[in-house]
């Protein structure tokens, strides 16, 4: 059940970060995995992961939910919010190579954004359903 999960993030790695109005608007290619030390505000890191046997019997397909937690600096939301929508646009139509599965479906699920004292930063979030099935 991690294959599909795996395929998932990797594709959305390569969506994200090859999208080139969505590096000029982070400065640079910008979503990681952690957040690296050190790294200069917007960026972008990939959060929690859950997924589930969608599987018929026949096939081995899966319900994936997952966050993207969006990072900044600027007090104004407006930087967090126009990557938030970056994103949401790229993914939303998205051709996803994911190995010996393909995307059936990916919708955004829920939308958050805040500023936390405590860290001094905006933090929003996306978090997406996608559904993706086994390969004929």
């Amino acid at each position: 059940m991690t294959a599909p999960a795996a395929a998932l993030q990797k594709a959305l790695f390569e969506a994200v970060n090859g999208d080139g109005s969505l590096s000029a608007a982070l400065g640079g290619a910008k979503l990681f995995d952690h957040s690296p030390e050190n790294v200069p505000f917007p960026y972008v890191t990939f959060g929690r992961t859950s997924v589930y046997d969608w599987a018929t019997g026949a096939e081995n397909d899966a319900e994936q939910l997952f966050t993207l937690h969006f990072w900044s600096k600027s007090e104004a939301r407006k930087e967090m919010l126009d990557a938030m929508d970056l994103v949401s646009t790229r993914l939303q139509d998205a051709a996803l190579a994911l190995d010996e599965h393909h995307r059936a479906n990916l919708r955004l699920e829920f939308t958050e954004a805040r500023y936390d004292e405590d860290l001094s930063a905006c933090h929003g979030l996306l978090r997406f359903r996608a559904v993706t099935e086994e390969n004929a």
